[in-house]
């Protein structure tokens, strides 16, 4: 395949709604380079030489370089990016859904951090940790003030290493130190369940190197329980993306073998490429997954009714699984309009532990369709619960990111009614932040109280679906120059 597009990286821990972006590895830089312009260069180093030697203090050379290089990249679209040597680890690790941390989902409530969910198996599940409880302190530290990303950096550390948590339990309304070791966690990024006798929800949070394999294991014990499935509910609801060969493979589950799943097109001409529904397009080596998966169920999987479920927070590899089998018309898709993230990225490393992220490319669904900016549109809109969508429009899309790439798909239209909607929710937002914590929850995707979820049961039973009455096709915005 030469060089396909294979891995994905990591945009940073809630930076640019925590979406994930499909890219290519790449070890060597181009072989033939433009010509560089002299002048501009010449200005560059009189810059440097100018800041080195009249600055008011003395400067660090390599940092200086270092941002020169930041800033040119970051000039380019949010998702082009130079890694220094600690993102660069970062990057490594958003892909293998590998770190070294306690092993704790959390969220923020009332400036603290919750524990959303200890992962099955971690220090913090074996320490006893529980959903719900807050995090108080990270060793000496209060959480109180500390961002999202901050709490996540102190609990992380290097193997063996211990760190102190303090937790607050409100249901027993006591407070705890409890002692963690660090250690290497896997994040679990696929999870199913039988919602009732005939009918399954698979949800995949995230497209990472293990995903296939327990994407086919998970679909594997459905078929056990569920021999004769009558329908299937594929969750992508608020996947961020990743990796790139992991969609192909989780769309071609799905699909017809060698029909094209997603298309790529830039200046470089290994970013021109079709990737197509046969393993030579995901597999990774040893036995390919999906061979066993289709003698599990007898083929099964291909013809399954299907329904996917999508919002705003579906993005990128997610986007293409989505448009995928919304092309073939091998599903209908529902919930909200996704995110918008068609582009394609290259990693080039610049060094043992620095490199280069790149966008290189466009992708389109293989009917062609750009969804660069304006992302998939569900044939059945349905609000997050019953009472509607009171905050979707607070989320942040790429047509809301700063320098976002255009579509190149015909002219960008402005939506006034957007910055409307966006008032409204936060009035409304800050009228459920005064309401008790116990009445603000959210259902947990896949409980029994996930509105959407229930929908897409009735969907699939052919009863009546309570469609959104106020969610209408987001149009691609002209950005603001």
């Amino acid at each position: 395949m030469g060089q396909k597009l294979k891995i994905a990286g990591w945009v940073g821990i809630g930076a640019l709604a925590g979406v994930l972006t499909t890219v290519s590895l790449q070890t060597m830089a181009r072989g033939a380079m433009a010509p560089l312009p002299l002048e501009e260069l010449q200005q560059l180093a009189a810059v440097f030489g100018m800041v080195k030697s009249d600055y008011v203090e003395p400067v660090d050379e390599k940092k200086l370089i270092n941002d020169a290089i930041t800033g040119m990249v970051a000039s380019l679209d949010p998702h082009s990016q130079y890694f220094d040597k600690k993102s660069f680890k970062e990057f490594r690790e958003g892909t293998t859904g590998k770190f070294v941390g306690v092993g704790i989902e959390i969220g923020m409530e009332d400036g603290l951090v919750k524990v959303v969910s200890p992962i099955e198996g971690s220090p913090a599940f074996r320490a006893g940790l529980k959903p719900n409880d807050l995090i108080t302190k990270i060793d000496d530290t209060p959480v109180k003030g500390l961002s999202i990303n901050d709490a996540v950096k102190r609990m992380r550390g290097e193997p063996g290493t211990k760190v102190m948590l303090t937790i607050f339990r409100k249901d027993e309304s006591r407070s705890f130190p409890v002692t963690i070791t660090r250690e290497e966690i896997r994040t679990q990024s696929v999870r199913s369940k039988v919602v009732e006798p005939g009918y399954a929800w698979i949800r995949l949070s995230q497209f990472q190197e293990r995903t296939v394999e327990d994407f086919a294991k998970k679909i594997e014990e459905i078929y056990k329980t569920e021999p004769k499935l009558k329908g299937l509910v594929l969750d992508l609801r608020n996947d961020p993306g990743g990796l790139l060969d992991a969609a192909v493979a989780v769309s071609a589950a799905f699909l017809p073998e060698n029909v094209t799943v997603v298309s790529t097109n830039g200046q470089l001409a290994e970013s021109k490429f079709a990737y197509k529904a046969a393993p030579e397009f995901y597999k990774r080596g040893g036995p390919d997954p999906l061979k066993r998966l289709q003698d599990v169920t007898k083929g099964a999987l291909k013809t399954v009714p299907l329904v996917v479920l999508v919002n705003e927070g579906s993005a990128s590899a997610s986007e293409i699984v989505a448009g995928a089998l919304q092309d073939y018309k091998r599903a209908t898709l529902m919930g909200s309009q996704t995110f918008g993230k068609g582009s394609v990225q290259t990693v080039r490393p610049l060094g043992p532990d620095t490199g280069i992220k790149l966008t290189t490319a466009r992708y389109y669904t293989p009917s062609g369709r750009s969804i660069q900016a304006k992302g998939i549109v569900p044939e059945v809109m349905v609000d997050d619960t019953a009472e509607g969508s009171p905050y979707a429009a607070l989320r942040t899309r790429e047509a809301d990111l700063d320098k976002h790439l255009n579509s190149g798909q015909g002219a960008e239209v402005k939506d006034p009614e957007r910055e409307k909607a966006r008032d409204e929710a936060r009035k409304k937002l800050e009228e459920e932040a005064r309401k008790p914590p116990q009445e603000r929850k959210i259902p947990e995707y896949g409980s029994e109280q996930d509105f959407q979820l229930l929908q897409a049961i009735k969907q699939l039973k052919g009863q009546p679906v309570l469609v959104s009455k106020t969610m209408t096709e987001r149009k691609e915005e002209k950005k603001v120059e």
